[in-house]
């Protein structure tokens, strides 16, 4: 079966957490309540999506944390890319070189197509819109 880490469902749940409330910083605390995961989760969760510039941090008294940019302009491609890294199903759909049959394969072109697909789906969905309903 093909599917995300536990992770990246929860970077997304974390995310949509932040993009539901962006009038003010939130603590990491708040948001481990808010969304029912493990302070110690959010907190990994937080510096890799702050890593990748999706969140920012204030430090202080009265810091927190925010999106790094507006909740239409996050895509979950771009959630997905900050906690797994690069998308891509098989080692050649995105890096040469990486096979052992390589140079014998026939469906290499075709898990390319295949990934391609999949990447542009996730682009095409905002965190914005995962907010909805």
């Amino acid at each position: 079966m093909f599917k995300l880490g536990k992770l990246t469902d929860y970077g997304t749940v974390l995310m949509t957490a932040l993009a539901l409330d962006t009038s003010r910083l939130q603590t990491a605390q708040d948001l481990a309540t808010r969304t029912h995961l493990a302070l110690p989760t959010v907190a990994k969760l937080l510096k890799l999506l702050g890593k990748a510039q999706l969140v920012e941090s204030t430090r202080g008294a009265h810091g927190g944390y925010r999106l790094g940019r507006p909740p239409a302009r996050i895509t979950v491609a771009d959630i997905v890319s900050a906690l797994e890294g690069p998308i891509a199903l098989t080692q050649c759909s995105i890096h040469l070189g990486g096979c052992g049959i390589e140079s014998h394969c026939g469906v290499r072109a075709n898990w390319r197509i295949i990934n391609d697909a999949i990447r542009s789906a996730l682009e095409a969905v905002t965190l914005e819109q995962m907010c909805r309903p």
